[in-house]
């Protein structure tokens, strides 16, 4: 088994991929066959496979969640309780809630079996910037 941590720097939310990160882990851990396990350390993140090609895939991502989960601040969110870090704090558990936390990735030959047009994201849901440990276990 091989295991890595991966810290990834956020400015703020977004999607922060790191697919060049895991393939070069995958391509030197020694296993010719088997998954990817990547997993994110936090509870107002996320992680998705994800169209890296077109940015703009990213930027209507973005706008979704924001409209779907709007910050406490809005009067739709008055029924939200927990504020205790501002009002981006609940919105983003409730994100990392919807999205996943692990994803599970087939490798063959030292190399992710991603499609032609997918990256591996990091999905920053706080306003501030933070530091997120990601691990990848093969």
């Amino acid at each position: 088994m091989a295991l890595r941590r991966l810290t990834i720097e956020t400015g703020g939310p977004g999607l922060y991929e790191f697919t060049e990160k895991a393939a070069d882990f995958v391509a030197h851990a020694g296993i010719e066959e088997g998954v990817l396990t990547v997993f994110v350390r936090h509870t107002s993140c996320s992680l998705l496979i994800q169209e890296n090609a077109d940015p703009s895939v990213q930027v209507d991502l973005q706008s979704f969640f924001r409209r779907l989960v709007p910050p406490a601040s809005d009067p739709s969110m008055n029924y939200i309780i927990h504020r205790d870090e501002g009002p981006d704090d609940m919105p983003a558990h409730i994100k990392a809630a919807l999205l996943p936390v692990s994803l599970g990735i087939p490798c063959s030959n030292g190399r992710m079996l991603l499609g032609t047009w997918q990256g591996l994201y990091l999905v920053e849901h706080r306003d501030r910037p933070h530091r997120r440990e990601v691990v990848l276990c093969l």
